[in-house]
């Protein structure tokens, strides 16, 4: 049996990204999106095939989002809800009525002199 091409154990050849001698049998062909690309390269410089080049091509299903996923009849949780500091609540809209007019407001301060001369 013949063969077309030299074999051997000291046959070389030459990266074609750096241009670095190799034996030929480190030498490995470059693939981009299952297709050679027709490069050599050595086993260092090589890079495989990216994930990201097959976007598209390969079918990805990952359904997350749920239809209509609040649960029938719920009412509590569905309010906002803020903090209100001054008038504990009640300086905001009540049921159509202005809140602040029902608000009641207590303050207090010790005493204070005043002198003049």
């Amino acid at each position: 049996m013949s063969y077309p091409y030299a074999r051997g154990k000291y046959a070389f050849g030459y990266c074609d990204k750096t241009g670095f001698r190799y034996p030929l049998s480190q030498l490995v062909y470059e693939v981009q999106k299952g297709v050679r690309t027709g490069l050599r390269v050595g086993q260092d410089v090589f890079d495989p095939d990216q994930p990201q080049n097959w976007v598209g091509v390969i079918p990805i299903t990952d359904p997350q989002a749920l239809f209509d996923p609040r649960p029938n009849g719920a009412t509590s949780g569905r309010g906002l809800f803020s903090w209100d500091p001054v008038g504990d609540g009640n300086s905001a809209m009540v049921l159509g009525t202005q809140g602040l007019q029902t608000m009641q407001i207590d303050s207090a301060i010790g005493t204070v002199t005043v002198t003049t001369s």
